[in-house]
């Protein structure tokens, strides 16, 4: 992402805040917010929090970064070219350990808040036939855009299913949910995955299109298959029937957590103040999008989180009263 290094954008690890004594930096300081694709809720949380962020801190100039989503976001922040991400946790547990994605090159990443669940949506729509995984053999299907965590989750979920996403699809894109809604309506895609909170713009609009019917696949089944390989980052949950327009049934699905993420070597002060401005704006949050409304102490939980707090996080959550 070029564009960073042409704003100079300075990763908050690098430690170049006037430290201690926010208030007394000598310029203004940029840090740039890893986020997602614009159909998702990363992308308006992390705008949201950017503009809390360069309001609260002084001298901060926080901006958002649009990216493929938490995988790519962890390799910017393993470069040192983003200052803060917004992660799926099974990503995150990846980075650190330096696996798949992140294989010989772990990422120093440290939770510092849990956020709310993101929900593995298998989309698709009535006039395509499918009702199962099973059904989607042979069918043209996207992943998710390059650099996601839906990716990850996707392939993980198909292998759950017993299929193989290299043979049992006519075709499989990545693609973003606003062009995966997009070629659905084109008539281009028969189904695809998105993990995100709800609801998610994207598919949204593909419920709202006149006659379309949307239909969302069931898949809490082969969680304990998942969990069983990957371990128990992710858990069944239910999107209620209404989430979506058209969506007349519950859709059992597979979630996993979201954490704001930074670097092992952040600055102390500076992660205690964004927990502050977090915490502090967590009911405007939640006017942003309905998702935030789940970002609540009880959710700060090392389970939760799945990697390592940054210790000054640790403090803060402590201090706030969470049973880590």
């Amino acid at each position: 992402m070029p564009g960073i290094t042409r704003r100079g954008i300075i990763a908050a690890g690098a430690g170049t805040l006037a430290l201690p004594g926010l208030a007394r930096a000598q310029a203004a300081q940029q840090l740039a917010i890893a986020t997602g694709t614009t159909g998702g809720v990363y992308y308006p949380l992390g705008g949201a929090l950017a503009n809390y962020l360069s309001r609260d801190i002084p001298g901060m100039s926080a901006t958002v970064e649009v990216t493929g989503g938490s995988v790519a976001n962890l390799q910017l922040l393993g470069a040192n070219r983003v200052g803060m991400v917004i992660t799926q946790v099974d990503a995150a547990v990846d980075a650190v350990r330096g696996n798949d994605r992140f294989r010989g090159r772990p990422v120093p990443v440290r939770a510092i808040a849990v956020l709310y669940t993101n929900r593995m949506q298998v989309v698709t729509v009535a006039s395509t036939g499918i009702r199962s995984m099973a059904d989607l053999k042979g069918k043209r299907i996207s992943t998710g855009a390059p650099g996601s965590a839906t990716e990850v989750m996707a392939f993980r979920l198909i292998e759950g299913a017993g299929l193989d996403r290299d043979k049992d699809f006519r075709a499989r894109e990545r693609l973003s949910p606003a062009e995966s809604t997009n070629a659905i309506k084109d008539g281009k895609l028969d189904a695809y995955f998105f993990v995100s909170g709800v609801p998610t713009s994207a598919i949204t609009d593909l419920g709202a299109t006149p006659g379309v019917q949307l239909v969302m696949i069931d898949h809490d089944e082969f969680v304990p298959r998942i969990t069983e390989k990957y371990g128990p980052v992710y858990f069944p949950e239910v999107i209620p029937a209404g989430t979506y327009p058209g969506q007349t049934t519950p859709n059992r699905q597979m979630s996993v957590a979201n954490v704001v993420a930074v670097r092992e070597d952040m600055p102390a002060p500076l992660v205690t103040r964004i927990n502050e401005v977090m915490w502090g704006h967590r009911e405007d949050w939640a006017r942003v999008h309905s998702a935030a409304r789940d970002f609540k102490l009880e959710g700060q939980k090392s389970a939760a989180a799945g990697i390592p707090w940054h210790p000054a996080a640790e403090a803060f959550w402590k201090g706030q009263g969470a049973t880590l």
